[in-house]
């Protein structure tokens, strides 16, 4: 079988930040990374699953909405995906990024789609690590700019 894209991306040399994975037609696939790969920390599931649920309200509810396909979790708990139609630009995908994680890490109140109803690990919610999460990641990404959206190699 032939190797996935994400499986190319050299993780020896990969930092936190905001990167521009591929694109396969008119969707590219951001990858929001907040841990530094195979560094011994990780997200824990509780706040990384709070801040899906935050992340996709979020973006889903932005004037980009129309515009996103999908934004989850990384299952090695580094980071996240978000997958985005071409026609939202470098910078106006850095700002929604930013905003989101200010978002997040600013959020009181009830988680959405957190409910037994909404979700199918509807206990499995950390608020307080989601925000603390947030926190950092925004720090990291406070300046980041388009020129840094290309991986090392």
């Amino acid at each position: 079988m032939k190797k996935i894209a994400s499986f190319e991306v050299n993780h020896l040399v990969l930092e936190p930040g905001i990167y521009l994975s591929r694109q396969d037609g008119d969707v590219i696939t951001y990858d929001l990374r907040f841990k530094k790969p195979n560094a011994g920390e990780y997200l824990d599931n509780g706040a990384l699953h709070t801040i899906e649920h935050l992340l996709a309200t979020y973006v889903r509810n932005s004037a980009f909405a129309d515009r996103v396909v999908y934004a989850g979790p990384m299952g090695c708990r580094t980071g996240f995906y978000l997958l985005l139609r071409d026609s939202v630009s470098s910078e106006e995908t850095i700002a929604l990024v930013r905003a989101a994680f200010s978002y997040i890490a600013g959020f009181t109140g009830e988680i959405p789609g957190a409910s037994e109803r909404e979700c199918g690990n509807y206990l499995n919610q950390d608020l307080p690590g989601a925000r603390r999460e947030a926190e950092l990641y925004s720090g990291v990404i406070a300046s980041w700019t388009p020129e840094r959206l290309t991986y090392k190699v």
